[in-house]
């Protein structure tokens, strides 16, 4: 086979940025003295005012599944803040259970220990109650 030639493409890049250290993919040509050696460090993005991810229709469908036909326009911003106060309740319940246990991670375990200590217990995940609701169903 003949070789082939590059007709009406453009050459290779060539400068600066074709050879030297390169981190991630990224160049460190110009970061300065030392800078571009190490890693770059992951930041966390820190999210403000996140509440209102929850959209309109998300609300929507949460009153319709408890029940509710109609809902007024000035009712989202009331139904943020009582989700908000609430998830306060619980996961500083679930601080409580992590300081007590000298960790840094919140289990299912934590969120349903304190949702029982708040008095709004979820229903199917204690071992207790699965042992029973298995007897009752045997025939």
């Amino acid at each position: 086979m003949p070789p082939t030639r590059n007709i009406g493409r453009a050459p290779p890049p060539r400068g600066r940025h074709s050879g030297g250290k390169t981190i991630g993919g990224k160049s460190a040509a110009g970061l300065g003295k030392g800078v571009g050696l190490s890693r770059m460090r992951r930041q966390r993005k820190i999210h403000r005012d996140s509440v209102h991810g929850i959209t309109k229709g998300d609300l929507r469908r949460l009153a319709r599944r408890g029940g509710v036909k109609r809902i007024s326009a000035a009712i989202y911003n009331e139904m943020r803040g009582a989700m908000t106060d609430h998830l306060k309740k619980i996961l500083h319940s679930c601080t409580i259970y992590l300081e007590h246990a000298n960790r840094k991670t919140i289990t299912v375990t934590d969120v349903i220990h304190s949702l029982k200590r708040l008095g709004n217990p979820i229903y199917g995940f204690d071992k207790d109650w699965e042992s029973k609701s298995r007897k009752t169903h045997k025939k």
